[in-house]
């Protein structure tokens, strides 16, 4: 198999490429990082001593950092969906996928990692800085998402595959209400997409892994 996705169905950050793997029919080899398969783990350190994942090999080669994947994905593994399209469009999609990881997923992050910490190395005024900038960050959102069905316009791009795992997962952390309801109906479309209602039933099985306690609810 020429491509090989080294990822873990419940992480946020591979979600996001899975969601363009799936929506393109991309075929690619997942070497799931699980206990059971310390392998992959192995083999993903020995291309990248951090450990950080989601990491495409294609050949050999690897791809870091998912924004990049989704463009080398574009590039080299094109399918029917443009998911950085050109001029002005592509602006506002890279935008959006930056706002998506580094002010949604970012600052979701920050209270589950710090659950896992031992009490005596826990950061609540750092969690409740990133609560607060979460909410800041819905609020934005609210007054600057377009009226299109997506994130930019009527089409699937790179900032939805973003948007999807961030906002599903942040609700679970800071519940986006009510008072958000042009953000809350964005994220229910997000949901019933084939390809992000497949990969949060891919996760489905991992939710007891979530340090905060999984909603029943999504």
């Amino acid at each position: 198999m020429k491509l090989q996705l080294f990822a873990h169905p419940f992480s946020s950050y591979c979600q996001k490429v899975l969601i363009a793997l799936y929506a393109d029919g991309t075929e690619f080899e997942y070497r799931l990082l699980e206990q059971e398969h310390p392998e992959n783990m192995e083999e993903l350190r020995r291309h990248w001593p951090f450990g950080k994942f989601p990491m495409l090999l294609d050949d050999g080669e690897p791809i870091i950092e998912t924004s990049l994947i989704i463009e080398h994905l574009q590039a080299r593994h094109p399918g029917p969906n443009t998911w950085i399209p050109e001029g002005e469009d592509g602006r506002r999609v890279r935008f959006l996928d930056r706002f998506f990881d580094l002010y949604v997923m970012d600052n979701m992050s920050a209270p589950v990692f710090d659950a896992l910490r031992p009490p005596e190395s826990r950061d609540p005024y750092g969690v409740a800085a990133a609560r607060a900038k979460l909410l800041i960050a819905y609020d934005w959102l609210e007054s600057n998402l377009g009226d299109g069905q997506w994130a930019v316009g009527d089409t699937f791009t790179m900032a939805d595959c973003a948007a999807a795992p961030a906002l599903f997962y942040s609700d679970w952390v800071e519940e986006i209400g009510t008072s958000r309801p042009r953000l809350g109906a964005y994220r229910a479309r997000l949901l019933t997409h084939p390809s992000v209602a497949r990969c949060v039933e891919e996760a489905r099985p991992y939710r007891s892994y979530f340090p905060l306690g999984a909603p029943d609810r999504d």
